[in-house]
């Protein structure tokens, strides 16, 4: 049975709803879930501050769902949009789903790392509630940058106009930028959590080193932050980068090998740097004296992390621009 151009782009749209909201779930539940965990953890030590904790277990509940609601609004576009009848539409559609779907993921798990911190350091520090909240807060919110990351490259791959380009390398190159986007903000989301995370612990711990703690927990996190940025560049590369009409096969799937490449090469050196931001803001909560030289080394080691993430996006610019 043979079927018109707008019957696949309707399955494509109805298969990228599908793949968006299905991955965009992942994170946000576990996030919560872990947020609620910890809550409930905490009460059961300290039951006279159950009001306290439940509403800031809920504050960072509803922090962690913004990147699955970010996947479901993405999701009801896909479904109920009218999409024009072009055969690049197929990959478009796609692409956008898997953007958006993988970016949810280490958003919301990350997100709940500092709202669970928070709700046990309530537990522990009373009187500093409302500074945990704030640096949960804080915290939480840089935890959901990649996910926007992930949401505007969805957006533009929707509403952009290619019908004017080859359909081929361009359907490489529009796969390239989603599954680039999407999987490089994996790292960065749960990377800057556990930064987070060890921010509200140590502040809980020692109260009196709250301002260095969340001077270094915002350095930190925005190192982890630097692989979805690298992330972010290649797929607007992709994206808005003329290429020549071709028939072979090797040019287009340079273009998706690019994709990859920067996407998976950004997942492991963000998670690293997180290991490193975390440990220390640890040791500044515990020995505030030396926060010169732990933040020193935090960043000798976040930069070490970095380079593979930056052999990553080398080799992608390569692929883009040379083979």
């Amino acid at each position: 049975m043979a079927y018109d151009i707008q019957t696949w782009v309707s399955v494509a749209a109805f298969s990228a709803g599908g793949i968006t909201m299905g991955f965009g779930a992942i994170g946000a539940a576990i996030g919560e879930g872990y947020t609620a965990a910890s809550a409930n953890e905490a009460i059961g030590r300290n039951p006279e501050q159950s009001g306290d904790i439940f509403k800031s277990m809920l504050v960072g509940q509803a922090i962690a769902e913004s990147a699955a609601i970010f996947a479901l609004v993405i999701a009801m576009m896909l479904l109920f949009t009218n999409f024009t009848s072009h055969i690049l539409m197929i990959p478009v559609l796609l692409s956008a789903g898997l953007c958006m779907g993988l970016g949810a993921i280490g958003a919301g798990v990350g997100a709940g790392y500092p709202a669970a911190a928070a709700c046990r350091g309530m537990a522990r520090q009373p009187s500093m509630s409302g500074r945990l909240t704030t640096n949960m807060l804080i915290g939480s919110a840089v935890c959901q940058t990649p996910a926007i990351f992930a949401l505007v490259v969805s957006f533009i791959l929707m509403f952009t106009d290619f019908s004017s380009s080859p359909v081929s390398p361009t359907w490489a190159a529009i796969l390239g930028a989603g599954i680039s986007s999407g999987f490089g903000a994996i790292g960065s989301g749960l990377g800057g959590g556990m930064v987070a995370e060890a921010s509200c612990d140590g502040i809980a711990r020692q109260p009196l080193t709250v301002t260095s703690v969340t001077n270094v927990m915002l350095l930190g996190q925005a190192v982890t932050q630097t692989t979805a940025i690298y992330a972010l560049l290649v797929s607007f590369i992709l994206m808005f980068k003329s290429f020549p009409a071709t028939d072979l096969l090797a040019p287009p799937m340079a273009l998706l090998a690019a994709g990859l490449c920067m996407g998976i090469g950004a997942i492991g050196p963000a998670i690293g740097e997180g290991f490193a931001g975390r440990s220390a803001v640890d040791g500044i909560a515990r020995n505030e004296k030396h926060i010169a030289d732990l933040t020193r080394l935090m960043l000798v080691g976040q930069a070490v992390a970095e380079s593979t993430g930056i052999y990553s996006l080398v080799i992608a610019l390569i692929l883009i621009f040379v083979i």
